[in-house]
Formats: structure tokens, sequence, C-alpha cells
């Protein structure tokens, strides 16, 4: 934060941190406006990954019909595409599981954690 001058910067969530560490650090809490922005922040960035792995897919299906497609116009013997399937497809599940399963640690997360193993 500026003090004593304007900042040029304009508000994101680089400046919502350093208002978050302010108001941690007076009252000892994060205000609701802090936490909403939090929020946003994260809602946002779960559509930006289920869009982004939405593109992964259309990628996929298109690199992956075109060798297809390669393969039987030079003649349809040894299913070389299947190699570049399945390897791609493996990454492909890795990014499913990130975009729709995995879920972040939270703050509920680490304080249980401290109650099962304190010190």
């Amino acid at each position: 934060m500026v003090v004593g001058g304007s900042s040029h910067a304009a508000p994101g969530p680089a400046n919502r941190k350093e208002v978050a560490m302010d108001v941690t650090e007076e009252s000892g809490r994060v205000g609701a406006e802090v936490q909403a922005g939090g929020a946003r922040d994260r809602a946002r960035k779960r559509l930006q990954q289920r869009r982004d792995f939405g593109a992964h897919v259309v990628v996929f299906a298109v690199v992956n019909c075109f060798l297809i497609g390669m393969w039987a116009v030079t003649g349809a013997g040894y299913f070389w595409p299947i190699w570049v399937i399945a390897s791609w497809g493996i990454g492909l599940v890795l990014h499913a599981w990130e975009t729709f399963w995995h879920r972040p640690v939270t703050e509920a997360d680490v304080d249980a954690e401290l109650r099962r193993h304190p010190g």
C-alpha cells in the first residue's frame, strides 16, 4: 500500500492481498470484503481451468484425428497413433483430475492437521 501519496496501480489481486495483510495485522482477522474478493478470484480460477480443459480436449481430438487420418492414408498397417493417443490420454486424465476433482488445501485442512499432530 502507498502511504502519503497516490498509487497508480489498478486494484487487483495483489492489492487485495496487501489489504488483507493490513487488516490481519491490525485486528488478527480478515474482513468480509477481502474474503469475498478471494472467493471471486477462486471462482474465476475454477472457470478458467474448466475452459482450459475444454480447449485441451478439442486439441486432443483434432490432433489425434489428423494422426489417424495420416495412418489411414499411408496404408493403415500397424496402428502407431495409439502411442500418441495413450500417452497424451494419460496427460488429459491428469488434467481432468486437476480441474474437476483436486481440491486445494484450506485453512480448515491445516487446522485439522494441527489438531491431529500438535507441535
